[in-house]
């Protein structure tokens, strides 16, 4: 690989850790199962959120953003379903805080199944129309003003830096535990994530 590539996939590296790394939905639900410690589900939650914004980022680069905007209903349609899903968890994660629980060692305090962590995960990621507007319209549009050949190489930089931060994001929540261990924690953390989930819901309502 020669500099000039290396440089187009640092500045889609840059360009992209810029969106991701503000604290949202996504990030806040990572950050709570990073926290317990989920193993195995913690990699499946990572990869989804990773490979979702890499799918996006890709389809931005193909052109995708011009069909969104002559679709604008499409848009619509996921800022109603999005903003409900954002509101409903964030009531979910408002009553956790009201009944906090000590996180033991080696344990988690959640019950929640495989398959209800990744239709959450996904509904999180997909369902949000700014996940659109970031990855496919924003970095898209971007991408697509450095070449024909080095558009894809900024979207691998790009992507890179989704693996990236949601892997430091997941992993890094685990050093956190001792913490968690004193209920009074896990009210602040869902506290924190009920305000953030539901400002986010009523964000897309306002402003449809």
């Amino acid at each position: 690989m020669n500099a000039s590539l290396l440089q187009m996939m640092l500045l889609g590296f840059g360009a992209s850790l810029t969106l991701i790394v503000a604290i949202g939905a996504q990030n806040a639900y990572l950050l709570r199962l990073g926290v317990e410690g989920r193993g195995r589900i913690l990699v499946t939650v990572i990869l989804i959120c990773a490979f979702s914004d890499a799918v996006l980022i890709g389809a931005g680069v193909a052109g995708i953003g011009a069909v969104i905007e002559a679709a604008p209903a499409a848009i619509d349609v996921v800022r109603i379903f999005g903003a409900v899903f954002l509101i409903s968890y964030g009531v979910m994660a408002a009553r956790r805080a009201f009944n906090p629980q000590a996180l033991t060692l080696g344990e988690s305090p959640a019950d929640a199944s495989m398959k209800a962590i990744v239709l959450t995960t996904l509904a999180l990621t997909w369902l949000n129309p700014h996940v659109y507007l970031d990855t496919v319209m924003l970095l898209g549009s971007v991408a697509n003003q450095q070449g024909e050949t080095d558009r894809w190489w900024w979207a691998l930089g790009a992507a890179t830096a989704s693996f990236t931060w949601f892997f430091l994001l997941g992993y890094g929540a685990r050093l956190l535990k001792p913490l968690f261990a004193r209920p009074g924690a896990w009210r602040v953390l869902d506290g924190l994530i009920a305000a953030i989930m539901i400002s986010l819901g009523v964000g897309l309502i306002v402003g449809a």
